[in-house]
């Protein structure tokens, strides 16, 4: 767990170390997510069973891939059959290699360099915005991989948005729908004007956000958005969630991010295109966690939005004519709590960290036990 607080620590150090000269430093900013892609991307199937799932799906199709097969019969079509764009790049892979880790660390390694992209361009300052993202997401990037893959190939598409160059910014959103249906929700931000809203508008949207959640109503969107989930996840699922519950963790974010936002909605220039429409978003995101308040995993559509929020919060608390150093040290407080809350949580999944550069498996590793299919991992990481 230790090594995990370390991560944190660099990162608010780094921070308190930038001003005004090196805060914009691209290769700092580089080292530390090249770091973090190398974290993640060369564990030993940490953070759940999803790596499982998304583990054997690829197995399959990098086996039926170098054979010549037909790989429309494999899993993977069975289970992401609309999401082709996934499919299409597990299969480019399987020209490459047949093993598992590396295509999980292959596919690591594309989602930092896409969140190095989209940090260089939307935030002014680089290291608080890895502590935003520290805090909110940065676990999430060890397990649910085909979504997390989906949100940063959509927020390449935020530029368009600014610009106003809408076949850019549709196709985009296009590739990253193939790779998770839920980026669909990031379509129709484009016509979101790029103005700021009268905050009493703002606070009428986001109660009619929450009285849609409070009613379910999309519950069956976030179903289909899921529909990955096969049979044995959906009975663990129905063993420990009761549908339908609500989510205050969801109530209590987006309570306290709008809130933030509102209270300082003059922080944010009406002339500049790129500070609004990243508000916009920011607050987008957090009407998506109302709209799915009582929805075990809705709260994941969000992550489509979530850019808005990492830029949003770093500008108010990095911003020279607007910082506050109380507000500010509030926040990394806040994300650091946010950081060890997951941490805490996940427990097991995380903790004690293992490479898979090590033969085995963790003692006490009870995903492993559950989900693992191909014993030979264990004995050699390497076997193929």
């Amino acid at each position: 767990m230790i090594v995990y607080i370390l991560i944190f620590i660099l990162a608010v150090f780094l921070y308190i170390r930038s001003n005004e000269d090196n805060e914009q430093s691209k290769l700092v900013l580089g080292i530390y997510l090249a770091g973090l892609a190398l974290f993640v991307g060369c564990s030993d199937m940490l953070g759940g069973y999803d790596r499982y799932i998304y583990g054997e799906v690829f197995d399959q199709l990098a086996l039926m891939t170098q054979a010549g097969g037909d790989v429309t019969l494999s899993a993977g079509y069975r289970l992401f059959a609309t999401e082709w764009g996934f499919l299409g790049f597990n299969q480019l892979i399987g020209y490459i290699t047949l093993n598992r880790y590396v295509f999980i660390f292959i596919v690591t390694c594309v989602i930092y360099t896409l969140l190095f992209i989209s940090i260089k361009q939307y935030c002014r300052n680089y290291p608080f915005a890895v502590i935003v993202f520290l805090g909110l997401w940065f676990f999430f990037t060890f397990t649910y991989l085909r979504q997390v893959m989906a949100a940063t190939i959509g927020w390449l598409a935020i530029k368009y948005v600014i610009d106003r160059k809408p076949i850019q910014f549709f196709l985009i959103v296009f590739i990253a729908f193939t790779f998770h249906n839920s980026a669909i929700v990031l379509a129709p931000f484009y016509f979101v004007p790029a103005k700021k809203f009268q905050p009493i508008f703002v606070v009428l949207a986001l109660v009619a956000a929450l009285a849609i959640g409070m009613g379910n109503m999309l519950s069956d969107l976030v179903a289909e958005s899921d529909a990955f989930i096969d049979a044995a996840r959906a009975e663990q699922n129905a063993n420990y969630i009761e549908e339908g519950t609500f989510r205050i963790e969801y109530f209590i974010e987006a309570i306290l991010f709008a809130g933030l936002l509102i209270w300082k909605y003059d922080a944010f220039d009406d002339e500049n295109p790129k500070e609004i429409v990243l508000l916009n978003m920011a607050l987008v995101f957090c009407a998506i966690l109302l709209m799915f308040v009582r929805s075990e995993n809705g709260g994941r559509i969000a992550w489509h939005y979530m850019m808005g929020i990492i830029s949003s919060v770093t500008h108010l608390a990095t911003s020279p004519n607007h910082k506050n150093d109380a507000i500010t040290g509030a926040l990394i407080l806040m994300f650091g709590i946010l950081f060890l809350r997951i941490l805490i949580a996940w427990g097991v999944l995380l903790s004690p960290y293992k490479t898979f550069f090590t033969d085995g498996h963790r003692e006490g590793d009870i995903i492993y036990k559950i989900y693992e299919y191909d014993p030979k991992y264990n004995e050699d990481k390497f076997y193929k």
